[in-house]
């Protein structure tokens, strides 16, 4: 099936235009509140951002592998793919614009945004490639319950387990052992290590779907809605006794995550390749260079961040208080339009480099 699924592509990039738009406000001080992420338990639509670019990537494997071509040159087209996506994510958090040119070590992140999406494409193609989609069930089946079961039964140092953010949680234990003083706050990272376990679930659960995406099932849409709300149901539930969170990556978060991107991309699904309609077009152009344009926002606005004017306001504070904030606009509006700013430049990038056919493969 050579055919492109119009659907995931505009998902894909609908899903990197946000991440970017959600990364970079004009300032953080002023954010309005569904751009923000929850504090802890719960979630905002910002949350979904993440998982769901992890949910598409498990789509994607199945388009880039349904036909299980398990030889070496696969395996290393794989593990070329993984090492390239963590390398650009520890270069992310490594680089410095003046020498030399890289933080010293104790200060370079180690998890992150690239990192876990290398990690996860890494775990989720090889299970695919080697497993039929009854064992891919029995190995979701056991990431979530299993990463539960841990977080709730086992002690930290002699002390009950705790899903607040403390010391005796799991997760955030770990973390500090595992990467010191490389995380993302000293206490916990939200790309940790243990909470990769369930990360690779939601990529799983987006494998099922592309599954589904590639059958002769007839009403595809009908399907993906049903298992979204299935998800969505399984996951308040279970967010009764395993609060949603993000930061914790928890397995109701996982469900209920899922469960809003099948309903998502049903409804595109059905717009695009059920009706045919024109939709979404510029978002097909992102989801095509979805990386490259995450990674050059990400390693711009470090840039900006970085770069000092003469009143040692950095590059990005001057960009803001000079062109976006007036006194007209309230501050989360002026923030709000600096990160809209940002998206359509990188919207238009996408439009010249698809029009041009570069597609940057990472």
């Amino acid at each position: 099936m050579k055919e492109r699924i119009l659907a995931v592509d505009i998902f894909r990039g609908m899903t990197i235009v946000l991440m970017i738009l959600v990364n970079t406000p004009g300032t953080w001080t002023y954010v309005y509140g569904p751009l923000r992420h929850a504090e802890w338990h719960g979630y905002t639509p910002t949350d979904l951002v993440f998982p769901f670019f992890l949910f598409i990537v498990g789509c994607s494997i199945v388009f880039a592998y349904k036909n299980k071509e398990t030889t070496p040159k696969t395996y290393k087209k794989i593990t070329l793919r993984a090492l390239k996506l963590i390398g650009l994510g520890i270069f992310l958090g490594a680089f410095l614009i003046e020498p030399p040119f890289v933080k010293p070590f104790a200060e370079i992140r180690f998890p992150g945004v690239l990192q876990r999406i290398g990690v996860v494409f890494f775990i989720a193609a090889i299970l695919f490639l080697n497993l039929d989609w009854k064992k891919l069930i029995a190995v979701t089946a056991t990431l979530l319950v299993g990463y539960w079961l841990l977080m709730i039964l086992v002690p930290v140092e002699g002390v009950a387990s705790t899903l607040e953010r403390a010391p005796n949680n799991l997760a955030n234990w770990l973390d500090v052992k595992v990467f010191g003083t490389h995380n993302y706050k000293p206490d916990y990272d939200p790309e940790g290590f243990l909470s990769t376990l369930p990360a690779v679930a939601s990529s799983l659960l987006g494998i099922f779907t592309g599954l589904i995406l590639i059958s002769r099932q007839p009403k595809k849409a009908t399907i993906l809605f049903g298992i979204g709300g299935s998800f969505l149901l399984i996951g308040y539930l279970w967010n009764l006794v395993f609060p949603i969170n993000k930061a914790l990556w928890t397995s109701s978060f996982v469900l209920v995550t899922a469960g809003w991107a099948n309903i998502v991309l049903a409804l595109i699904y059905y717009i695009t390749d059920v009706k045919k309609l024109q939709f979404g077009s510029i978002f097909r152009y992102a989801g095509a260079n979805a990386i490259i344009l995450y990674f050059l926002s990400s390693f711009i606005a470090k840039i900006f961040g970085q770069i000092k004017m003469n009143n040692e306001q950095s590059f990005h504070g001057w960009l803001f208080t000079t062109i976006y904030e007036q006194p007209f606009l309230s501050g989360q509006m002026s923030s709000l339009l600096y990160g809209l700013s940002v998206v359509a430049f990188y919207c238009l990038l996408a439009y010249v480099l698809y029009k041009k056919k570069i597609f940057i493969k990472v």
